[in-house]
Order: structure tokens, then C-alpha cells, then sequence
């Protein structure tokens, strides 16, 4: 199974980013890829998402949430709320090892491989590998620096790489 990544994002005053990693992991001793896009654009342009877990299951995960932000006219609380419920449902969509991170100019939000769609409090979300190490790293910046979002993800996500094996410095941004 192709795996091992760290995604965060991070919300302040009207603005948010989200960042991954570029490495992706065959077991737990080869480094298949450096420079994976693990955090892309849906819905014309105003959703962002980042996706940890199976590679295979991630693509599936995130191509269910555009076509549900379709169906929902690009409303992400909606179309989470749906793709978890269909998650829970379906038999194949059970099996899928992976999570999501995804934001909008309203909404930080984390879909999770139980089905579970989870609002965080505090403006701040991390999934994969190195998740809980750029969350502590992103957390800190966000209350004791004035950085914005973008250089907060990016530095949280070079303490994790410093960290955790599975996570590299080829980091992708994107703002919302």
C-alpha cells in the first residue's frame, strides 16, 4: 500500500491554507515519490483539499466529494455531510483507507475514515503521519506569532518533516 503523509491547515482573520507533503511511502521503508500533490482545488477553485492515507482511496475520496459539491452547488458543510453518510453506507466506500482535510472561505473541516465529518474549534486541522506533529507546530505559530495561514502551514509542516520519517520538505500550499 502506497501511503505516509502530513496535511494541516490553518484559519485566521478571513483567511486559511492548506499544505501537504510531497512523499509517498511504499510500506514502511521505500520512498516511492518526493514530490506527490497531495492538496488540490475542487469546485471551481473554491474548495481546498488535502488527503492523507491510500493513495487509490484518496482519489476516490476526493472525486466523491467534488461531484457531491456539485450536487450540493459547491456547499461543503452539505457535501461532507452527504459523503460521510454514503461512506457509512457503502459496502466498498467502508474499505477505503484514507481521510480528508477541506476548506472554503467558511468552513475548516476534517472527513475522517470512519465517516465521521469533524469541525475543529480551534481554526486548526492536521491528518497522516505526521499530522499530530505539524498540529502542535501549527497550534503554537497560531497563538504566539502573527503569521498568516500560508507561512504558518508551511513552517508547521517543516517541524513535522524534521520529525516524522514519513513527511518531507517538498511542500505544496494553496490559500483559500
Amino acid at each position: 500500500m502506497l501511503k505516509g503523509t502530513t496535511i494541516v491547515a490553518v484559519r485566521r482573520d478571513g483567511m486559511g491554507a492548506v499544505a501537504g507533503d510531497g512523499q509517498v511511502t511504499l510500506g514502511q521503508f521505500t520512498i516511492m515519490k518526493h514530490g506527490a500533490r497531495k492538496v488540490r482545488r475542487l469546485y471551481n477553485d473554491r474548495v481546498v483539499i488535502g488527503f492523507a492515507g491510500s493513495v487509490a482511496d484518496s482519489f476516490t475520496l476526493s472525486e466523491r466529494l467534488e461531484a457531491k459539491l456539485e450536487e450540493y452547488a459547491g456547499n461543503l458543510q452539505r457535501a461532507a455531510v452527504e459523503l460521510a453518510r454514503e461512506w457509512r453506507s457503502d459496502k466498498v466506500l467502508q474499505k477505503l483507507e484514507a481521510m480528508l482535510v477541506a476548506m472554503d472561505k467558511d468552513n475548516l473541516l476534517v472527513i475522517s475514515g470512519t465517516g465521521e465529518v469533524i469541525e475543529p474549534d480551534d481554526d486548526v486541522a492536521a491528518i497522516g503521519s505526521g499530522g499530530m506533529y505539524a498540529m502542535a507546530a501549527a497550534k503554537a505559530l497560531l497563538y504566539h506569532t502573527e503569521m498568516n495561514p500560508a507561512e504558518i502551514v508551511e513552517e508547521a509542516l517543516k517541524i513535522a518533516s524534521s520529525i516524522c520519517v514519513y513527511t518531507n520538505e517538498n511542500i505544496h500550499v494553496e490559500k483559500v
